[in-house]
């Protein structure tokens, strides 16, 4: 109890920061003009009624106050994508390694801080927290790594009862031990709270041997679990049939990392799930694999479900659901109906009747191609929706290949030769694969904003391709040959065979005793950085310094690609999943790389669609509006406008909502690839951004910065 309770430090316990926090709450807004929920409220909204910026005056917004949080890395691997919450005049956010902190929502004053007691890594990013109250027991819910922590809302301190000093533990109560998994459980997305209930699922490592994605209510007064839900189901259990027998012992994945939504007054929690784990094989996972890929409709109180629905049957495209579903209203012959709409990563627009599952537009069957790898065994077919229609491309072919230049259009039209793509549900063949639309999205983590008065879900996305390389390999996981089929299992999935990287999301490993120290190599390997998790709870010191010392030596002629086939059994492994990038790092297929759209779910038509962000090279070569990858979501608000960072270009945009023109714009510190929010505060309206960078190749950053009319 000792070493956990000392971790649980903060700076607010002194006079100062008592008066800092009354200052702050004696200027709060109403409730409904804060932003007390992630996301907006739990039916995820990512809207606000405020409207004192609005269409007439949002040109004149300046900066109001920017805060440093500090830690940010040097070399570009950290990143924020925190949507912070407001709360009685106080704004919670995180800094890169996850240290939370209390700001007065007016100044951006510091009222105190905490560290969380997790070995936090680069890896473990945050996306938001939960905010819970009973009187004075006033609580912030802190996912840190695998740890989920209560703190006090006002002092920052850590509350002991909670858990185990004040924690507790993801990876345990999950019916099987994941301890010496590479990631285990990781706390990513916050929470979601129903009465004094917090619901939580997580990130997991989504190669084989993952940690199942069950999911779990625990009280949040004490952290004790309340129930759980198994999305690999036991025997007796709805949907084992469509699992091999024992895949509850074995199988991992059919997590819901990307967050949930809750109905209060029907006592219904909306849980995406994502894909069974291995993401791109699933030779030893023989069926359909519910609850994978899935909307489930749980009894928030019990777990108990009450409907659900699949999205991609037997999953080996790694089209988890992104994002949390919006809970919305439509009107249908006049009638208002409660419904759930889930985007998702191949651009559809899921529409269900909240509280029976029935989907509410006409659906249809798309065929899944071939050729598959050997031992695989899809599905032959996947449901889509007929309408509205999907707000990115569908397939990639010779005719989607990017136009940018003709140096870049005969690049990849030249690399094309026996890799396999096609349709949207063209399978993964054992050989060089191109995903569109890429394994990101498509729709991605940050989610759809949903407009009531309008009717319309509006939904930033990707139009990039990536490539999946499966080929054959020795069926062992690296420990017995760490000099050899270690780094093809562990390493090559992300680096590939040839250890060049994408040059985007994924470094080159050729030549790096020329760029790092092998020390610093073998730290890296040990504790992870950026999109990838350290090995050091999975191996020993000497079996990590043996990859190290493989990497760091390794010249391009020992590369994977030139190793000969080894003996043994074998099995088809990832040698490589990357963007399909041109030699200037750009998508390999035509712009636009990245949209707005507004989707009309009465009429089940798309209202607009506008080109999102520019790339950094596509505007220092003179050029613009041709659209970017984009992470993190937009907010919509009474004032007509639409909020949105999430680009390259470290650009933060107000959009007219009724039409997609671009109102207002301004340079951010780093790329704002995060979810904004929008507040009331000493009767200003402000709209904060986290400016983390750290993805798409951008520099990180530390800093919010919160906008708002002049004075």
């Amino acid at each position: 109890m000792f070493g956990v309770a000392t971790l649980l430090a903060c700076s607010g316990s002194d006079p100062d920061s008592t008066a800092a926090l009354e200052r702050a709450r004696r200027r709060a807004a109403a409730p409904q003009h804060e932003w007390r929920t992630y996301l907006g409220d739990r039916g995820v909204s990512h809207g606000s009624p405020l409207a004192q910026i609005h269409r007439g005056n949002v040109s004149q917004l300046e900066v109001a106050w920017r805060y440093e949080s500090g830690d940010a890395s040097p070399d570009g691997a950290s990143q924020i994508q925190f949507n912070p919450l407001i709360v009685k005049g106080v704004l919670y956010g995180t800094s890169p390694s996850l240290r939370l902190f209390a700001l007065d929502a007016a100044s951006g004053e510091e009222i105190w801080s905490f560290e969380p007691g997790a070995n936090v890594r680069a890896w473990t990013a945050s996306r938001g927290t939960v905010y819970w109250a009973d009187g004075d027991d006033e609580r912030i819910l802190l996912g840190a790594g695998s740890y989920l922590y209560a703190v006090d809302a006002r002092t920052g301190r850590g509350i002991e009862s909670f858990g185990d000093g004040g924690r507790i533990d993801l990876r345990e109560g999950l019916g099987r031990d994941v301890s010496d998994d590479m990631m285990g459980v990781v706390a990513t997305t916050p929470g979601t709270v129903f009465e004094d209930l917090i619901l939580m699922g997580g990130r997991v490592n989504e190669a084989s041997g993952a940690a199942p994605g069950h999911v779990r209510a625990f009280d949040i007064r004490t952290g004790e679990m309340r129930w759980i839900f198994h999305t690999i189901p036991k025997p007796g259990e709805e949907g084992h049939e469509t699992w091999p027998e024992d895949a509850h012992e074995w199988g991992g994945g059919a997590n819901s990392w990307a967050g949930i939504s809750v109905d209060p007054e029907r006592g219904l929690a909306f849980v995406p799930t994502g894909s069974a784990a291995f993401d791109y094989y699933g030779a030893d996972r023989k069926g359909d694999n519910l609850f994978a890929n899935s909307l489930l409709a749980l009894d928030a109180r019990t777990g108990e479900k009450r409907w659900h629905y699949q999205f991609v049957r037997h999953d080996i495209w790694d089209r988890d659901l992104p994002a949390p579903p919006n809970l919305v209203e439509i009107l249908r012959d006049g009638e208002r109906i409660p419904a759930v709409a889930q985007v998702t990563k191949t651009g559809h627009t899921f529409l269900f009747h909240r509280e029976t599952g029935e989907p509410l537009n006409p659906m249809r069957e798309e065929p899944v191609v071939g050729p598959f790898v050997p031992g695989e065994h899809p599905a032959a077919s996947q449901p889509l929706p007929t309408k509205p229609p999907p707000f990115v491309r569908q397939e990639f072919s010779a005719e989607t290949v990017t136009d940018v230049s003709e140096a870049a259009h005969a690049e990849i039209l030249a690399r094309l030769d026996g890799m396999q793509y096609g349709t949207l549900y063209t399978a993964i063949g054992a050989a060089e694969n191109i995903v569109y639309p890429g394994l990101d999205g498509g729709a991605e983590w940050g989610g759809a904003a949903w407009d009531p008065d309008t009717g319309l879900l509006y939904v930033n996305a990707n139009q990039a391709p990536w490539l999946v390389h499966m080929i054959e390999a020795v069926d062992d996981d690296g420990l017995d040959n760490l000099l050899g089929t270690g780094f093809l299992h562990l390493c090559a999935g992300c680096h590939g065979l040839d250890m060049a990287g994408d040059g985007v999301s994924v470094p080159s490993l050729i030549d790096i005793d020329e760029r790092i120290g092998f020390l610093e190599l073998y730290r890296l390997i040990r504790d992870g950085r950026g999109r990838m998790p350290g090995l050091g709870g999975r191996f020993e010191w000497y079996e990590n310094a043996a990859i190290a010392w493989f990497v760091y030596t390794a010249e391009e002629n020992d590369a994977p690609a030139n190793w000969p086939q080894k003996e043994g059994p074998k099995t088809f492994v990832n040698a490589g999943f990357q963007k399909f990038v041109d030699s200037d790092k750009l998508p390999g297929s035509k712009p636009p790389w990245g949209t707005l759209t507004a989707v009309d779910l009465n009429a089940g038509t798309l209202r607009w669609q506008v080109p999102l962000g520019d790339y950094p090279q596509i505007l220092a070569a003179g050029r613009s509006g041709l659209g970017a990858e984009n992470y993190g979501g937009p907010v919509s608000t009474a004032g007509g406008l639409l909020f949105l960072g999430a680009t390259p270009d470290a650009r933060f945009r107000a959009f007219d909502k009724l039409t997609g023109e671009v109102l207002w714009e301004a340079d951010l510190p780093a790329g704002g690839f995060a979810t904004p929010a929008t507040y009331q505060a000493d009767g200003r309206q402000f709209v904060v951004i986290a400016a983390g960078g750290g993805k798409l190749d951008q520099p990180s950053g530390s800093a919010y910065v919160a906008f708002a009319l002049p004075e």
